[in-house]
């Protein structure tokens, strides 16, 4: 295999088959320089003889890989936002809004796993856990969802309880987002604007009042695409947390869960919480 530093070169194009494409190439192929696809494949290494062990971890992976994309597309809209680029803002929501779809979709291959077959291959996570990933964390943080307490588990590696905590103390995609409203002359409260961003946001009956108001109002509004935008996204975040509990519920029932979490108890109270809470309660007063 070629090194970074020496990318493919495709061979010559054969002149007797014009419409072919290159099949030749002096090293690795330039799909893989760019997708990366065996170091992909290679991170897969089950720890027991169960062949069901594999579908959950591929899937645990591959819902890692989507946990980074949604990082990186509310950081994304959360920075449009404080630049008063509206447009760039809800192009990232709407692509989270697909790519959250696609996460969900993540469960299928083991949303049915029963409590035999997950046993088979549970000991092999040992104390892992999920609410041990990093990147959900920071997912967790951007959607106004901190506690300090849950940078606990990183504190044996500096650089990702380094990055956890900036993401903590830095506005979430929802602080942004008032923040904006503010800025068009809306009445968010001062005490929400410089509220302790490293704290859980915790809904606002003035801000519940600012909604309304949006709602009630001309539906092509840019405040109120963007409620819209922002109520797909915690529609989808609920759909996630619901199916989490199902999966984790038919696979082990009301048994401690993996790590000393709680299981399915920890998993009913996050999937009755809603994301953007006033962008729901603000529907009944429209």
């Amino acid at each position: 295999m070629t090194s970074a530093a020496q990318p493919a070169q495709p061979a010559q194009p054969d002149p007797a088959q014009p419409d072919s494409p290159n099949l030749e190439f002096r090293g690795t192929t330039p799909y893989e320089d760019y997708v990366r696809a065996s170091v992909l494949s290679r991170l897969q290494q089950p720890l027991s003889d169960d062949p069901g062990e594999m579908a959950f971890l591929v899937t645990t992976q591959v819902m890692e890989l989507w946990f980074t994309l949604l990082v990186h597309e509310w950081e994304t809209a959360a920075r449009a936002l404080r630049e008063d680029d509206l447009p760039v803002a809800m192009a990232a929501l709407k692509r989270s809004t697909y790519e959250l779809e696609s996460l969900n979709a993540s469960w299928k291959p083991i949303a049915h796993l029963t409590p035999a077959q997950f046993n088979a291959f549970r000991s092999a996570l040992g104390d892992a856990s999920g609410f041990q990933s990093a990147t959900y964390r920071r997912l967790e943080f951007l959607l106004g969802e901190k506690t300090a307490s849950m940078l606990v588990p990183y504190r044996g590696v500096p650089d990702v309880y380094a990055e956890l905590e900036k993401a903590l103390h830095e506005p979430s995609l929802y602080d942004e987002v008032l923040r904006w409203l503010a800025r068009r002359g809306h009445a968010i409260p001062d005490a929400v604007r410089d509220r302790d961003v490293s704290e859980r946001y915790t809904a606002d009956p003035a801000v519940e009042e600012v909604w309304q108001r949006v709602y009630a109002g001309d539906q092509n509004s840019p405040e109120c695409r963007l409620g819209e935008a922002l109520t797909e996204v915690a529609e989808q975040i609920w759909r996630w947390r619901n199916d989490h509990l199902v999966a984790t519920r038919r696979a082990m029932g009301a048994k401690v869960g993996t790590g000393g979490s709680p299981g399915v108890s920890w998993l009913e109270k996050r999937a009755a919480k809603n994301v953007f809470p006033e962008l729901w309660t603000a529907r009944s007063g429209v």
